[in-house]
Parts: C-alpha cells; sequence; structure tokens
C-alpha cells in the first residue's frame, strides 16, 4: 500500500440494473429512441430511479429537475439532435434558466438564472434531458469535490475515496451508471483529474473548441475549457461532432466525424516524471510505462521525451489560480449577488487569496509567461505526434487527504505535488485526453493521458478508439 492509499476500498456503488438503460453508452441508448426501442420517458424514469439509488451515499448531484425532465422528455426527442432524449446533468458553475447556480460554494446564494449561458445552448442543442446539476468544490479550485463543513461526493469504485474534481459530481454519477453522459469543464485538470479517478473517458478540448463560457470571456488567460464525461470513446466523439455542428470555431481545423481508430501510426513521447521535481507514484508510473507498451505493440514508436515546460510554470499557474480566488473573495459581490458572504468561502479559495495578495507584484510577469506557454508547448511537439503521461502523479487519495480544512501550506503542496501534468494544456490552450487504462492496488481506476497539438483532437480520439478496442475499460459492475 502506497502513501497515499486509506482504509481498504468499500464495496463498489453502481446503479447498473436490468431496466431502460441497461448499460448502453449514450449513443446507442440515442440509436433505440430512434428507432422507437425506448421512449424518452423511459430512459428519463430510469436515469430518476437510478440516481435516487446512489446519490444518497455517492452525493454527487448539487439539485434535481425531475419533475420539468418528466414533462419534458418526449418532447426533447421530437426536437431532435445527436443525443435527443437522452438523460443528462450540468455542472454546478453554468448557468441554465430557471435554476440557481451555486459554483459548489457556501458564500454564494444561488439565484435563478434569467436564460441559458451561451455553453448551456449549445449542450442543451444536442437533445439531451437535463435531470439536474452536479456537484463541484468551492468555484472548482480543488482537486477533490470536498467541503468545509458537508459531506464530500464519493468515488463509486471505493466510496471512501476522492471522486476527483472539480467535475467530481459529474464524474461519480456516470461511472455508477446513473447517467451515461455528463457535462464537466476544465480549468486546470477539471475534466481530466475525475475522469481518471473514476475510470471514465474526459477530454479536455482546445481553447476555442467549444462555445465559451461567460467565465472564460472574463479571465485575462482564457484556461477553461467545456466538456464532458463519459464511459465510451464514441460518446465523446459524438458529442464533438454534433458540437461543431452549433458552432465551428473558423480558427481550428474540424473534428469531423471520428467512428474509429487511425491509420497512421504516430510518435508518441513518453514523459512520465513532471517538472514539480516530484517522482510520480511507483504504481502511476507502472501504467503509463505499460500504456506505452501497448502503443509499440500497436505499431507506434514510443520513445522518452524531455518535460516540456520549466518549473517556474508551476509557481506561475498557481499564482493565477490565487488571482483567480482573489477575484472572487473580493468582488464575489458583483460576480454572484449581493446575497455574497466572504466569510463562508473555504480554506482552499481564502487561502489562495492570500497567497496572491502577498505576491500580486508578480502578476505582469505571470501573465505575459503564461501567455507564453503554448510556444515552449509547441516545440515539444516538433518531434512527437502524442505525448503520452499520466493524468496524477500518485494514485486517487482518500477523503481527507486533498480537504479544504487542512492547512493551507500542506494542502497547496499536496495539490502541487498531485496534479502537475494537467495544467500546461490549459495554459497552452491544447487538447489533452485522459483514459482509464490502469488500477490502483486499492481497486481504483488510473487514468492516463494523451496531449496534442492545440486542434488536433482528431488524433487523439482515433488513438482512443484504437486503445479501447485494444484493452477494455474495467466495468464498475463486473
Amino acid at each position: 500500500m502506497n502513501q497515499y492509499a486509506g482504509p481498504a476500498p468499500e464495496a463498489r456503488l453502481h446503479a447498473f440494473r436490468d431496466d431502460a438503460l441497461g448499460d448502453h453508452d449514450a449513443t446507442a441508448l440515442a440509436d433505440l429512441l430512434r428507432r422507437g426501442e425506448r421512449s424518452a420517458a423511459q430512459l428519463t424514469d430510469a436515469a430518476i430511479e437510478r440516481i435516487q439509488a446512489v446519490n444518497p451515499a455517492l452525493n454527487g448531484l448539487a439539485l434535481d429537475t425531475f419533475e420539468t425532465a418528466r414533462r419534458s422528455a418526449d418532447q426533447r426527442l421530437r426536437d431532435g439532435g445527436e443525443f435527443a432524449g437522452v438523460p443528462s446533468l450540468i455542472k454546478d458553475n453554468i448557468d441554465v434558466a430557471g435554476l440557481p447556480t451555486g459554483h459548489g460554494a457556501r458564500a454564494v446564494r444561488p439565484r435563478n438564472a434569467a436564460k441559458d449561458s451561451h455553453f448551456a445552448r449549445q449542450y442543451l442543442d444536442q437533445g439531451f434531458v437535463l435531470l439536474g446539476k452536479t456537484r463541484l468544490p468551492d468555484f472548482g479550485f480543488s482537486a477533490t469535490t470536498e467541503y468545509a463543513g458537508a459531506p464530500a461526493t464519493r468515488n463509486p469504485w471505493a466510496p471512501g475515496y476522492s471522486s476527483g474534481a472539480s467535475s467530481g459530481g459529474s464524474a461519480a454519477l456516470v461511472a455508477a451508471g446513473a447517467v451515461p453522459i455528463a457535462h464537466g469543464n476544465d480549468g486546470g485538470g477539471s475534466i481530466r483529474i475525475p475522469a481518471a479517478c473514476c475510470g471514465l473517458v474526459g477530454l479536455k478540448p482546445t481553447r476555442g473548441r467549444l462555445v465559451k463560457s461567460e467565465a472564460s470571456r472574463s479571465l485575462p488567460i482564457d484556461i477553461i475549457a467545456e466538456g464532458v464525461l463519459t464511459r465510451s470513446v464514441r460518446d465523446t466523439a459524438n458529442f464533438f461532432a454534433a458540437a461543431e455542428q452549433y458552432y465551428r470555431n473558423p480558427k481550428l481545423p474540424p473534428i469531423g466525424r471520428v467512428e474509429g481508430p487511425g491509420r497512421r501510426r504516430l510518435r508518441v513521447g513518453l514523459v512520465v516524471d513532471s517538472i514539480t521535481g516530484s517522482p510520480t507514484c511507483p504504481q502511476t508510473r507502472a501504467v503509463v510505462e505499460d500504456a506505452g507498451h501497448l502503443l509499440a505493440g500497436l505499431g507506434h514508436r514510443v520513445e522518452e521525451a524531455p518535460v516540456p515546460l520549466e518549473r517556474r510554470f508551476i509557481d506561475d499557474f498557481v499564482l493565477y489560480y490565487g488571482f483567480m480566488a482573489f477575484m472572487v473573495s473580493t468582488f464575489g459581490r458583483a460576480l454572484f449577488g449581493p446575497g455574497f458572504d466572504p466569510r463562508q468561502l473555504d480554506g482552499l479559495t481564502r487561502g489562495l487569496s492570500r497567497y496572491y495578495r502577498r505576491k500580486l507584484w508578480k502578476t505582469p510577469a505571470v501573465l505575459y509567461q503564461l501567455k507564453r506557454t503554448w510556444q515552449a508547448y509547441a516545440r515539444s511537439f516538433q518531434h512527437y505526434d502524442v505525448v503520452l503521461s499520466p493524468v496524477l502523479a500518485h494514485t486517487t487519495p482518500p477523503l481527507g487527504y486533498l480537504s479544504p480544512n487542512v492547512d493551507f501550506e500542506v494542502l497547496i503542496d499536496r495539490l502541487i505535488k498531485y496534479v502537475s501534468f494537467t495544467p500546461a494544456n490549459n495554459a497552452s490552450g491544447s487538447p489533452a485526453l485522459s483514459l482509464p487504462l490502469g488500477e490502483s492496488r486499492e481497486g481504483l481506476p488510473i487514468g492516463v493521458q494523451f496531449s496534442a497539438l492545440q486542434g488536433d483532437e482528431k488524433t487523439l480520439l482515433e488513438l482512443a478508439f484504437e486503445l479501447e478496442q485494444a484493452r477494455p475499460w474495467r466495468r464498475i459492475q463486473n
């Protein structure tokens, strides 16, 4: 057992059963709906029953819209879309008309949104039946969905362990089989981290690939990307193909409809240790190296690659997170309404804000350096098509290890050492994909990350199809 392990995991917790959803992914369900072999009402009722069965233990749901979903399910199917009639969930930091947005924070007094946000319109355009909104930690700043004075969101593979973050609620409910697909967004790893913890497919797309959220539009450096958490590669691929029918960024090459492995054999750079100087834990290292052997066996050329960025990048990125926490704590009433109470911010948000105040004089240099991250990142791809790395530097920790109640200096050191591979893609704007290619001795999934150049999600998805076929993911219900 390694130093990050907690008590022996409890039994897995899932909602798979013999009902209208079965063990189908979202693509299969959408096909059944189009052929009339299922009704949207049947899928909606089944998903509600599944959520009600597992959510009391997992705590992944921030609020439900069950009654509205039941009333609107058949109309959603008639309206059409890639996933028309398929039940889904949206993370609780995106506005949906008529629903409150809590941002995972006790400091916010949620108000009902007057209209759908830009991204919510793009998401719902695919025909999903919305069953509610999912939990995230305080403003999404942490890598675990835990709270200072409320129950944590739990990992269905082992309920005593973290579900990751910040899209931890979505990941827990998708992994448990409550819904086949759910929204997530990623400002430092917040799709890829929970995907890795919960055994899911999680693609952080290129900056600007999808419609930008209001939050990302307001940042001096846009590090936030929207996306989904799924149990199959084709669900992720079909989501992005359909999203391009709603909006396609003319500055990026289209992804198109990716339906299987590509024929091109890739040059793969292998990076096992991060720029923090802390070594990757042995279990994670073994899974990443095994993924390299798998790729080589499939005909790809795999070789060790240098870490693309300097150690200073981590310091810059942490300060940028501090800047965002400072803006929240200082201008919260203007951002979230007069009911905002800064005294209710959790220890991580307050600690990040204090950290920024001490170093705010560095802001111009940090912004300049972060904006140039894409140049150093792009240089690392002169010899490689894809870079293979861990998603996280060690296995999923038990609940409490990254709690906001931990002393800030200890907590930020733990977060830096844990989340050391994902932020480079947020700063550079490049795409990166987490795939569940291994497991820990405690039986929890271990994710492996594949990164590509800006605009090259197609290569990542083709490679993901190939790996999914070569080594199908573990199933929580088996």
